[in-house]
């Protein structure tokens, strides 16, 4: 079945019916914002005690909308509700699971501009990268939904016994935990959601605090197409609270977490705890960000390499777990790239993603300006500010300039730390490529790389020892496509569980052999 699989199409966006259509689903979805929106436990709404507002960060006096806060005693309802709905959701067949997997991306593919227009509104992405958000979301529905029926069935072991009969198949763990980020809240979020239920788990789901409308969207598209009460529980909340509870609590079967380093581990560390009751070892698949680096070496092609480190680094403010946040060129072509580099970011247009122009929009918070603010510090400390350092005042949104750092020594915190914002650091080295890749190695991460070289013999040892989970050759380190590029990290990256590939599901699954004397 999936050879069957295709990517979904970005939107062209050259042609101005398609951008008319586009602004014309912003404004309709900015007219409707400000509602009160529930939790959703069993398929109930389910109002709260306490609430919080979602802001636009580009206009952060505009409340995208009001969500229920859900704390511990919520997380419980909705993972019993999760529980009492799992007996029946697992036996569904694989075929009719696929099935509302294919209806929920044939409604997203039918609205995709709405949910892209929540992503500019809520999260300040820019039109280009909001499409290409929703249509990695179809993706997952569709290309997990052929997975599911291709893993279907029971597989004949290597050899039989004789007077036997052996087969092994896969069956479902139980109740998960879904906690999505804010960067990617659609795509990721519809991801993890789909590869747990189409594997025949019920979960709970808790989106990200900065992006809980995009989330609610993406619940209510899986209701449309049909998917039963209490298979996906909707949880808006503090991860102090009710995520703490959906990780420690007893039912709880596998975690799929995607966001910071420091809560990721807090959840690897907090799930391997048995609870009284609890008679599994539960499963936790973490992604957790990185720093990201693209070796130019003196066989590149120079203006291609410019340009794609500038769009790794300053698409949507560099708030990629995969984008470039620092550039290892070799010192013979150092003064010829780095004008090129400094040339494009500076045409970048920041401002209003509410419009097709703007390519690049705020960070995504205030916490989140603050901590650039606090790198643009140590920045200047640690080496030269080339371009850029200062915030654009817009409508109190959390704007920063493209801002590029030179003369960055190796071990300094701007090279290792992850900034997540609109900041690079550039290395000039004058070592051979087999150093430069031990430069680029030298971090706790390991999720995206990039080399820009065209000699063969480099290209062949980077394969080999750029220790990163995807690597990209003659092209950016960002913009991986379901199918084609399976996803995940190394080292503190994550646990590598490679979303969007051909063992996914196996995650969510458990191997049961059976064997039967004749």
């Amino acid at each position: 079945m999936l050879k069957h699989f295709h990517n979904e199409a970005l939107t062209d966006f050259g042609d101005p019916t398609h951008r008319a259509a586009f602004a014309d689903a912003v404004a309709n979805l900015e007219s409707k914002l400000g509602k009160t929106h529930s939790l959703v436990i069993g398929g109930k709404e389910i109002a709260a005690t306490n609430t919080f507002n979602s802001y636009n960060p580009a206009n952060p006096s505009q409340i995208i909308g009001t969500f229920a806060k859900a704390d511990a005693a919520d997380a419980r309802r909705a993972i019993a509700a999760a529980k009492d709905a799992f007996k029946a959701w697992s036996d569904w067949p694989v075929k009719r699971r696929a099935k509302l997997l294919f209806d929920t991306a044939a409604i997203m593919r039918k609205r995709r501009h709405e949910f892209s227009a929540a992503m500019v509104l809520e999260t300040g992405k820019p039109w280009i990268e909001a499409d290409a958000d929703t249509a990695e979301g179809i993706d997952f529905c569709d290309f997990y939904a052929r997975l599911a029926l291709e893993l279907q069935g029971t597989i004949p072991p290597i050899t039989q016994v004789p007077s036997e009969h052996s087969e092994l198949f896969y069956i479902p763990l139980g109740v998960g935990a879904v906690i999505p980020p804010w960067n990617f809240p659609f795509a990721i979020l519809v991801g993890m959601t789909a590869g747990s239920i189409v594997a025949g788990n019920t979960v709970v789901l808790k989106p990200a605090s900065d992006s809980p409308l995009v989330g609610r969207m993406a619940f209510d598209a899986l209701v449309e197409a049909g998917m039963p009460p209490g298979v996906v529980n909707y949880l808006p909340g503090p991860g102090s609270t009710a995520g703490e509870e959906l990780v420690t609590n007893a039912d709880t079967r596998f975690i799929t977490f995607t966001g910071s380093k420091e809560v990721g581990l807090g959840i690897i560390k907090k799930a391997a705890k048995i609870q009284p009751g609890q008679i599994w070892i539960k499963r936790v698949m973490a992604e957790m960000g990185g720093k990201d680096t693209m070796v130019i070496d003196n066989m590149a092609d120079i203006q291609a390499a410019a340009t794609a480190t500038s769009a790794a680094t300053f698409g949507f403010a560099g708030q990629k777990c995969s984008a470039c946040s620092r550039v290892i060129v070799h010192a013979d072509i150092y003064d010829q790239f780095l004008p090129l580099l400094l040339d494009h970011a500076r045409k970048i247009q920041v401002g209003d993603p509410r419009s097709f122009e703007t390519g690049m929009g705020p960070v995504i918070n205030t916490q989140s300006l603050e901590k650039c603010k606090k790198y643009l510090e140590i920045g200047r400390q640690e080496g030269r500010l080339s371009l850029g350092g200062k915030m654009i005042e817009q409508n109190g949104g959390y704007f920063l300039e493209p801002t590029i750092f030179e003369d960055i020594k190796p071990g300094a915190r701007m090279e290792q730390e992850e900034i997540f914002g609109p900041i690079l650091t550039v290395m000039k080295f004058s070592g051979g490529f087999e150093d430069m890749i031990q430069l680029a190695n030298a971090t706790e991460y390991g999720l995206t790389g990039s080399i820009y070289t065209n000699d063969r013999d480099r290209i062949n040892y980077a394969k080999r020892h750029f220790h990163v989970g995807n690597l990209y050759v003659n092209r950016k380190c960002t913009g991986a496509l379901v199918g084609a590029h399976p996803f995940g990290g190394f080292n503190m990256s994550g646990t590598d569980g490679k979303a969007g590939g051909s063992d996914y599901l196996l995650f969510f699954t458990q191997a049961k052999s059976v064997s039967e004397l004749l």
